[in-house]
């Protein structure tokens, strides 16, 4: 009897890669899953259940054809597999590492319903990418033809870079303009190495920049140039610049020493990892070795500061967060991975006051509970009177999410239409702002999210751009 290649769910149990031992992961900002073998990414693939409604390709915002690129795994078509997974997701090997598939497609797979454990989606997207760098299938962009038509992209994270990728396809003439001195944004310097590798990051920048994009790097639109001169410049503008500003918090104390926001210092560790001279890591202000750390958020951005400073030899490391495990917004797994290296969260807890003389040295924490369900669903944090207590602590990281920057002062341009969120505004599903030919994509449209998101708003950008140019063909693939 020939060898079954799929609904194996009901012999073969759920398998992640192996993860490498927390003693030594916890040392270095290496990735912590090690890569499947071939036969066991085919074995993993193989327990698809093929379901008619696929429910994971539905909770994917790329709505990727993962039944089919899971069956051609298990058929050892593995080539074919990347394709088809490459055919609607700019970068497979980032998301496979950094979508927290556990509220996406794997958290909606029909068979993870069923008691039988999610299919591995998110490793197998891993194997097969790493697996077409290896083995060359991964080329430069060669368009069948070149065009003059010319876009300016303002931003060099998933959003810029997955439109680029598009309108290069096509021949489209593209430049990107970005702050950083390394194209990436937040998957260069916000993610950490332990999440995502630096170098997966590189080759794919590299990989544009080969296939014919302009990297204009070092260059602070509204400094160096206009976003006036940009517009005059190319033919249309994406705007892709993702949030950068940090939230704040309003509690007595907030200005001691100490006390910093959490992208300075994600920030400041990834330019250490490159080598980079950091002197406010050096000084000691953005490293936590020896310190006893308190970061206070719950989202993804506070799980990496939590095991960064677990990596840079933090006494103790603390996460206050004002509601419950399970009404938190970081992904659960990445929880898991810090609770394994020794990190503890703190529920229903919120700062109320940091003491200490120039220098933070305890945060005074109210004790919370949850009430009743607020505008969102939610059920509303509210604080126990009289149940304060102190959190000692040398390093304090908010990580309290991102706001957007308020594009129209820094480039002198009140022209561009901000939401009152300060978000820019622009048309659902194309990214067309009130300008002519100017389009946005991203964070700075929807407001702090998912990488893979900022995929498809680049996508979606880049195929209206394609409409407007007159080369459509090929847009929808």
């Amino acid at each position: 009897m020939a060898k079954r290649k799929m609904l194996t769910f009901v012999d073969l149990v759920k398998e992640m890669p192996v993860k490498r031992p927390v003693d030594i992961r916890a040392e270095d900002f290496r990735e912590i899953y090690d890569r499947y073998a071939p036969a066991k990414a085919s074995e993993q693939a193989s327990r698809c259940s093929q379901c008619g409604v696929p429910y994971c390709q539905t909770h994917c915002p790329l709505h990727n054809n993962i039944p089919d690129w899971l069956r051609l795994t298990a058929e050892g078509r593995l080539r074919e597999a990347y394709e088809l997974s490459q055919s609607t997701n700019t970068f497979p090997e980032i998301c496979g590492r950094i979508c927290p598939q556990d509220r996406l497609c794997e958290g909606n797979c029909v068979i993870e319903q069923s008691g039988h454990g999610t299919v591995t989606i998110g490793s197998v997207e891993k194997y097969l990418t790493d697996l077409a760098w290896q083995e060359g299938w991964i080329r430069p962009v060669q368009p069948a033809a070149e065009c003059s038509y010319s876009v300016g992209i303002i931003g060099a994270g998933p959003a810029g870079l997955a439109a680029a990728d598009r309108l290069r396809r096509e021949g489209l003439q593209v430049a990107i303009y970005d702050r950083h001195d390394r194209p990436g944004g937040l998957l260069t310097y916000g993610i950490p190495g332990f999440k995502l590798e630096k170098p997966v990051v590189i080759q794919r920048a590299r990989q544009l920049e080969e296939g014919g994009v302009n990297f204009v790097l070092n260059c602070n639109v509204g400094v160096d140039v206009g976003f006036d001169e940009l517009r005059r410049r190319h033919d249309a503008v994406l705007i892709a610049t993702g949030v950068y500003k940090s939230r704040d918090l309003e509690a007595p104390g907030v200005g001691l020493d100490g006390i910093v926001r959490a992208i300075d210092y994600l920030i400041a560790s990834n330019r250490k990892g490159f080598g980079d001279s950091v002197p406010d890591f050096d000084s000691g202000l953005l490293d936590a070795n020896g310190k006893r750390v308190v970061v206070i958020g719950g989202g993804d951005t506070a799980m990496d500061c939590v095991r960064t400073a677990v990596r840079q030899g933090a006494k103790s490391v603390r996460c206050l967060y004002r509601r419950d495990r399970g009404n938190m917004p970081g992904s659960r797994r990445e929880v898991s991975n810090a609770e394994e290296e020794g990190v503890e969260f703190i529920w229903l807890t919120n700062p109320r006051a940091f003491m200490g003389e120039g220098e933070v040295s305890s945060v005074r924490v109210a004790r919370m509970r949850l009430g009743q369900p607020d505008a969102t669903g939610r059920r509303a944090p509210e604080e126990r009177r009289g149940s304060d207590y102190r959190e000692d602590a040398d390093l304090v990281i908010m990580a309290l999410g991102f706001e957007p920057e308020d594009l129209s002062g820094q480039w002198n341009a009140p022209e561009i239409g901000l939401t009152g969120w300060g978000t820019v505004k622009a048309e659902f599903g194309t990214g067309r702002t009130h300008l002519q030919d100017v389009y946005a994509a991203g964070d700075i449209v929807r407001g702090a999210s998912l990488v893979v998101w900022a995929i498809r708003d680049g996508r979606e950008a880049a195929d209206a751009i394609l409409v407007q140019s007159g080369l459509a063909m090929g847009a929808a693939a």
